[in-house]
């Protein structure tokens, strides 16, 4: 099935559960809890969760209280691991639905549909494009995929945190789409990094360069924004490296699975493992810039 924008109504006002309050997690709790609906949260790190209090959400001190009494779980951690691990040995709410927005690639999420059925849960393969700023402004872009029951019970939460969701077929297709915008998106990423730091090696001034494309079939606002934040020594994390390197990892795990060659999705792994090496993991991903420069 191709992806299509859903027309799907919600119908339900559910109480959710919110797994995980980093980066994405946490505004996406915020933007759920402000359309009224009642959202438990829980993080590893504690104090990660507890601003979400003023926000009208739930502070959970375990997993097991965050789904005690949900309609739908949603899952924001750091990989297809975490997510396994944190809903191991929990007891949620027979036949609840459990959305999970993580990006963990094709192997995990066909793992994650195992246990979601082990555990009685209709499951949906919900990949969210967008990075802080669309996460703060309920503005996410929503891949979903499963059944249409299930994804009709999601919908309340699926337009709290989004602007769009994107039917996108059966379990494992919201994944796989998911991984071709993440091989361009590393890409971009990288090769803006690579040429403001080759314009900067080769004495010319990188604004030059970002102005001579500007407006014409190179340019793209991506480029300018990675490149400002370069520019600028701004590293304020809205997709951080380590996340980024793990994303190039799955992408290049899945292509190599399906018998391709991913080298621009090899390079930017590389790229940005050398970047997290050099103290950078933790920074936003544009700091793959720092690859470019030999080790001090």
């Amino acid at each position: 099935m191709d992806a299509t924008e859903s027309s799907t109504p919600p119908t339900e006002n559910p109480r959710v559960a919110v797994l995980g309050t980093g980066i994405m997690g946490a505004p996406m709790a915020r933007n759920i809890a402000a359309a009224g609906l009642a959202v438990r949260v829980w993080n590893r790190t504690a104090a990660k969760a507890r601003p979400l209090a003023e926000h009208g959400c739930t502070v959970a001190g375990s997993p097991d209280e965050a789904v005690a009494d949900a309609d739908v779980i949603v899952t924001m951690l750091t990989d297809g691991d975490a997510v396994e691990s944190v809903m191991s040995g929990l007891a949620p709410p027979r036949g609840a639905v459990w959305a999970q927005t993580t990006t963990v690639g094709t192997a995990a999420t066909d793992r994650l549909a195992a246990q979601a059925a082990k555990l009685e849960l209709e499951f949906l393969d919900a990949p969210v494009l967008g990075t802080r700023a669309p996460a703060e402004q309920g503005a996410l872009t929503v891949l979903a995929a499963g059944p249409e029951r299930a994804r009709r019970r999601a919908a309340p939460v699926f337009d709290a945190v989004g602007s769009r969701t994107v039917e996108a077929g059966r379990v494992g297709h919201a994944s796989r789409l998911k991984l071709v915008v993440n091989s361009w998106v590393l890409a971009l990423n990288s090769a803006t990094g690579e040429a403001v730091a080759l314009a900067e090696g080769l004495g010319v001034d990188p604004r030059a360069f970002l102005d001579l494309v500007s407006g014409g079939p190179l340019d793209n606002g991506y480029l300018h924004a990675k490149a400002e934040a370069v520019l600028a020594g701004d590293y304020t994390p809205s997709f951080s490296v380590a996340n980024a390197a793990k994303d190039a990892r799955l992408v290049r795990e899945a292509a190599e699975n399906a018998g391709l060659r991913a080298d621009l999705a090899a390079a930017s792994e590389n790229r940005l493992l050398r970047a997290a090496e050099s103290g950078h993991g933790d920074e936003d991903m544009a700091a793959g810039y720092f690859a470019a420069f030999p080790p001090e």
